[in-house]
């Protein structure tokens, strides 16, 4: 599953099958004709993209999701942080927060989130 990361469009694609699966093929293509103004060939050239990389199963033009939606975001943002921050959270925190200023309740959640995902070393 190491192609992962989708493209705009296929990243499209997915927010209406996450929010619709399963979903016939058939309606999978009115669904991205009236939100994305797509038609059936585009819809069929990417649904057969999404099959060739393991991200759905088309079976008896049924769809349905084999990596969710977390599964997407968490190895995007893997790739964001690798690529742009040579692999550094704090750096990436750091740029995304910019000049800007966490709340209190932010920063509490923050270290919560920090905390359960910290590893033990001892």
């Amino acid at each position: 599953m190491s192609d992962i990361l989708l493209s705009e469009s296929e990243y499209r694609m997915m927010d209406i099958i996450w929010d619709n699966e399963p979903v016939e093929s058939g309606q999978l293509v009115k669904l991205c004709d009236s939100r994305l103004s797509w038609k059936k060939s585009t819809t069929y050239t990417m649904l057969k993209k999404l099959c060739d990389k393991n991200i759905v199963k088309n079976v008896d033009s049924v769809v349905t999701v084999v990596v969710s939606r977390e599964e997407v975001l968490s190895k995007e943002s893997e790739h964001v942080v690798k690529r742009s921050f040579g692999g550094s959270l704090p750096a990436f925190v750091n740029a995304f927060l910019g000049n800007g200023k966490l709340s209190k309740k932010e920063a509490d959640e923050l270290i919560n989130l920090i905390e359960t995902h910290m590893k033990d070393e001892q």
